[in-house]
C-alpha cells in the first residue's frame, strides 16, 4: 500500500478548490450591486473600452480570510498565531481602503499613510522574523515597512489588464501552498497561500478577456499585503533567493517604469500607461491574452529557478538561479518594449 498523504498536503488540496468555489458564489452574488455601485468607466488611461463592475476584489479577499481560517482551526487543536489575526485584520482595512478608493479616489498621501500603517502592523506583528540577521532588528523593519509598501503599491500598479494579476498571484500562491504540503513551509503561512490561490483561480473566468469584472483596489491592495507576507516568511527560513525570484517580473515591470518617471520629471502618484505590458498592448502588436500568457510562462520558469535555490542552497546555486531569471525578465521586459513587426521581420 503506498504511503498516505500527509495531513498538510490533504488540507492543500482541500482548501485551494474550496476556495475557488466559494469566491465564484460569492461574486455571483455581489456582482448586481457592483453594477449597480462600481462600474469602472473607460478613461484614457484604461485597457477596457466599456464601463466595467470592479470590486471582485471582495470575493477573493473573503474566500481567502474564510478558507485559511476554517483551515487552520480544523487541523490544528492550538490556536494559529496572532500574526495570522494581524494580517486578517490589515489586509481588511486595506480592502476598506480599496473599496472607497474605487467608488471615490482618495488623495495620494493619504492613500500612502493608511497602507503604511497597514504594513507597519504586519512587519511589527512578524516579531521575530529576521531575513537580514547581520542588521539590527530596527534597521531591518524599516526596510521591510518600505519594501513592504512598495510591494502593496506595485502589485495595484500593475493590476492594469484582464487576467495579470491571476497570471502573477497564481504561481507564487501555488508555490507557496505546495512548500507547505512537503513540510517546508508552516501550514499556517501554506494555509493562507492556499486559499488566496484558490480565490484568484475562481476569480479568473471572470476577468478573462474580455473580462466582466474587475479586482479593483479593494481586491489588489490587500492581495499586495498577504502576498508580500508570504514572500517575507518564505525569506526568514533561508530562502531568500526564492522570495525575490518568484515576484520578479512585478518587481522589474514596476521599479524600472517608476524610476524611468522619475528621470522624466513625471508626478508618479498619476495614473499612467508607460508599464512595459502597456507598452507591449498600446503600440507594439500584443494583445492582452498574448500579453498574460508571456507573464505566466515566465513565471513558471522563476517558479522552478526558485525550486532550484530550495533543493540546493548553496550560494553560487542561488546567485546562478537569480542572474538566469533576472535575464528571463530582461528578455521579456525588451520583447513588450519592441514592436512584434519589427521582431518578425528582423
Amino acid at each position: 500500500m503506498p504511503d498516505a498523504l500527509p495531513p498538510a498536503a490533504i488540507t492543500i488540496a482541500i482548501v485551494i478548490p474550496a476556495s475557488a468555489l466559494l469566491t465564484a458564489i460569492l461574486i455571483k452574488l455581489l456582482k448586481p450591486v457592483l453594477v449597480r455601485y462600481a462600474l469602472a468607466r473607460p478613461n484614457a488611461r484604461s485597457s477596457h473600452t466599456v464601463p466595467t463592475p470592479q470590486g471582485g476584489g471582495i470575493a477573493v479577499l473573503a474566500a481567502t480570510l474564510v478558507l485559511a481560517s476554517a483551515a487552520l482551526f480544523a487541523t490544528s487543536p492550538l490556536p494559529p498565531p496572532a500574526e495570522l489575526a494581524w494580517l486578517g485584520a490589515a489586509a481588511l482595512a486595506l480592502g476598506a481602503v480599496g473599496a472607497v478608493d474605487d467608488i471615490r479616489p482618495l488623495p495620494a498621501m493619504l492613500r500612502l499613510v493608511l497602507q503604511t500603517l497597514a504594513v507597519i502592523v504586519v512587519v511589527v506583528a512578524s516579531g521575530d522574523t529576521r531575513i537580514l540577521p547581520q542588521a539590527a532588528p530596527w534597521v531591518e523593519q524599516g526596510l521591510l515597512v518600505i519594501g513592504g509598501v512598495w510591494f502593496v503599491n506595485l502589485v495595484n500598479f500593475m493590476d492594469g489588464i484582464d487576467w495579470i494579476t491571476a497570471a502573477e498571484m497564481v504561481p507564487i500562491t501555488a508555490f507557496i501552498a505546495l512548500l507547505g504540503a512537503a513540510g517546508l513551509l508552516p501550514l499556517w503561512a501554506a494555509a493562507v497561500g492556499a486559499a488566496l490561490c484558490g480565490a484568484m483561480l475562481g476569480f479568473a473566468p471572470f476577468n478573462k478577456p474580455a473580462a466582466t469584472l474587475f479586482l479593483g483596489d479593494v481586491g489588489s491592495l490587500p492581495i499586495g499585503l498577504v502576498v508580500g507576507w508570504l514572500l517575507l516568511k518564505l525569506a526568514a527560513t533561508g530562502a531568500l533567493a526564492a522570495a525575490i525570484l518568484l515576484p520578479l517580473y512585478y518587481l522589474a515591470d514596476a521599479t524600472v517604469t517608476l524610476v524611468r518617471r522619475l528621470a522624466r520629471g513625471e508626478r508618479v502618484w498619476e495614473a499612467h500607461r508607460r508599464h512595459y505590458y502597456q507598452q507591449a498592448i498600446d503600440g507594439n502588436g500584443f494583445t492582452a491574452t498574448a500579453v498574460v500568457a508571456h507573464i505566466f510562462a515566465l513565471n513558471l520558469a522563476l517558479a522552478a529557478l526558485a525550486l532550484v535555490t530550495i533543493i540546493w542552497p548553496h550560494w553560487p546555486v542561488q546567485a546562478g538561479a537569480v542572474a538566469a531569471g533576472a535575464a528571463l525578465v530582461g528578455a521579456v521586459l525588451r520583447r513588450f518594449a519592441t514592436s512584434r513587426a519589427r521582431t518578425v521581420t528582423a
